[in-house]
């Protein structure tokens, strides 16, 4: 990733040649360490692997015990999803409005597949874990330090979209400086 977003900010080429080098990441499942693959019973895990220096992209492990998933929400930047263990259920939202929200579409990404986000070809989405009575890890690059991007989540009771920041579960204040 370093070497790709040196040579190019075209996120249709970052889109397609980050997906051949996460879909090799993720071919194999004996590198990620435990305390980044841990789930927790009140909510998933967003652990940060690898925030680049200069903020241009960041490296997250997604995990998700049985039955856990995301509000619907959006990145603003360019992502790639691909899943390491289990699978994941993607609903699709069209951008939002004011008032209802419904799905557009849904799919369930399996071991070993990668999904794309951006604001130029879909942003909102909700995730969830596709496996009933098992833990689901995916790994996750975006184009920005993702914890701290002011972005937004759908809040159904307001119907309309409200600002957040993600964080991370893990402390990062170490990350960078690798």
């Amino acid at each position: 990733m370093d070497a790709l977003v040196v040579r190019t900010s075209d996120e249709p080429t970052l889109l397609d040649e980050g997906e051949s080098a996460l879909k090799e990441l993720i071919a194999h499942d004996d590198w990620l360490p435990p305390e980044y693959a841990k789930p927790i019973a009140e909510r998933y895990q967003s652990y940060a692997l690898y925030v680049d220096p200069n903020a241009r992209y960041s490296v997250i492990s997604f995990v998700w015990a049985p039955g856990q998933g995301t509000a619907v929400h959006n990145h603003t930047v360019w992502g790639l999803v691909g899943v390491l263990r289990g699978a994941e259920l993607c609903e699709e939202f069209p951008v939002p409005g004011i008032g209802l929200m419904q799905s557009t579409q849904q799919h369930t990404l399996a071991r070993g597949e990668v999904d794309r986000v951006s604001p130029t070809i879909g942003d909102w989405h909700k995730v969830s874990n596709a496996v009933a009575g098992e833990t689901s890890i995916s790994i996750h690059v975006y184009g920005a330090d993702i914890g701290r991007v002011q972005r937004h989540y759908w809040d159904a009771a307001k119907q309309m979209p409200q600002p957040m920041v993600s964080g991370y579960s893990n402390d990062t204040s170490w990350i960078s400086a690798r």
